[in-house]
């Protein structure tokens, strides 16, 4: 019974935790004065996409709260939510429309690592952030040329991020050799997995600039296999999938997005004139399949835009061919084009997780190669999938 009881109260955390990201936290950023915001407590570094439902340039959020049974949740503001935090008798309290539902929320923790600097004195806190679990990520570019050629995905918001947040968090272009610096500083943290990303730039010159990448890291962690995803586009030349494999990145993403092909024209329009349309995109991932091996690449889609119909289609497709297909929540972020809009609502997302974790135990995805293949370990999928597979981290 002691089991069961730990079941369901888990469940019902999963399942706050989802509202949670959904409907985000109203808060007054004042109350984060009485938080030691950089210090102790790890702050929101904005590298590539802003979560946050409001702009706050100069304000500093806290980057996630810890529910009372581990569960993470990262902080997103929103004004509108139903969710209030507040500070009373030097402890952070949740409320929900005036009811204590968590007494005493803590926060994540800063890594040491956050308190270094590269050799040439950028702040590792801007090369790699910590997403928990020991995995960190590394947006290494903040900007994506398809703004220029007003073919922006319409979701995306990591032109406007850059806006907001590059100057005064001091978000830069990263060279290989700062990459490689922090990921040995955060690896000998105890963190064990890296994932590359960033905007769109053109294809030979993301090759080359990769293959820097694993060689810097390789060099400074003095590790052959660094557990590394490399997350690119869709290339042209699927040749260069081989060369991602020999320089050492263990797993690969290359994110479909949109499942259904007439939206994914609409919604995603560089993707679909600049790398070879949406045929050539899952071409290229039944190739890097063939090339990385089973479960070893990964192509995320944004959950809330398509029908939840089509776009499990597209998962237990993938899936059922040894592709880690993984739905993200969608999050109308601040200055992408869908900006107003809103996501579906929680029991939407709740009930597309849950099916998303059948197909994956129906298909013999393991957990860790779920989460090799993956940036995070604790998205709502993660924890259903752990708290089925009867996993503690």
């Amino acid at each position: 019974m002691a089991v069961l009881n730990n079941y369901e109260n888990l469940y019902e955390e999963i399942k706050l935790k989802n509202r949670l990201l959904v409907e985000g936290i109203q808060v007054d950023p004042v109350i984060f004065s009485h938080l030691d915001l950089g210090g102790t407590i790890k702050e929101q570094v904005n590298a590539m996409f802003a979560i946050d439902h409001h702009g706050h340039s100069g304000i500093d959020f806290p980057a996630c709260i810890i529910l009372p049974l581990g569960s993470r949740v990262r902080f997103q503001w929103e004004q509108d939510s139903p969710f209030t935090l507040q500070y009373e008798g030097g402890e952070y309290q949740l409320y929900e429309r005036n009811k204590l539902i968590v007494d005493n929320v803590i926060f994540d923790r800063r890594p040491d690592y956050y308190k270094l600097t590269t050799s040439d004195g950028t702040p590792m806190a801007t090369v790699a952030q910590s997403y928990g679990h020991n995995s960190i990520f590394v947006a290494y570019s903040n900007e994506c040329s398809l703004k220029e050629k007003g073919k922006d995905c319409l979701f995306c918001n990591i032109n406007e991020t850059k806006n907001l947040y590059g100057e005064c968090q001091h978000i830069k272009w990263k060279t290989a050799k700062q990459i490689g610096e922090t990921v040995a500083a955060a690896y000998k943290e105890g963190n064990n997995k890296v994932t590359i990303s960033g905007g769109f730039i053109p294809e030979r010159r993301e090759v080359e600039y990769y293959i820097d990448v694993a060689e810097a890291i390789k060099e400074s962690t003095s590790l052959s296999d660094f557990n590394g995803t490399a997350t690119i586009g869709a290339p042209v030349d699927f040749s260069v999938f081989d060369k991602y494999k020999e320089v050492g990145y263990r797993t690969v993403a290359t994110n479909l997005e949109i499942w259904d092909k007439n939206m994914f024209k609409t919604i995603c329009p560089g993707k679909e004139e600049y790398c070879g349309g949406r045929d050539n995109w899952l071409r290229a991932i039944d190739y890097a399949r063939n090339i990385f091996g089973a479960f070893y690449v990964r192509s995320t889609f944004v959950a809330g835009i398509e029908p939840k119909g089509s776009l499990l289609e597209g998962i237990e497709q993938l899936v059922e061919k040894g592709i880690v297909a993984i739905p993200n929540q969608w999050n109308v972020n601040v200055g992408s084009a869908l900006e107003g809009h809103r996501t579906p609502k929680a029991e939407w997302h709740l009930d597309l997780a849950k099916r998303t974790v059948d197909i994956y135990r129906k298909y013999g995805l393991t957990w860790d190669l779920l989460a090799d293949a993956t940036a995070e370990k604790d998205s709502v999928i993660h924890d259903l999938f752990r708290l089925e597979e009867g996993i503690v981290l």
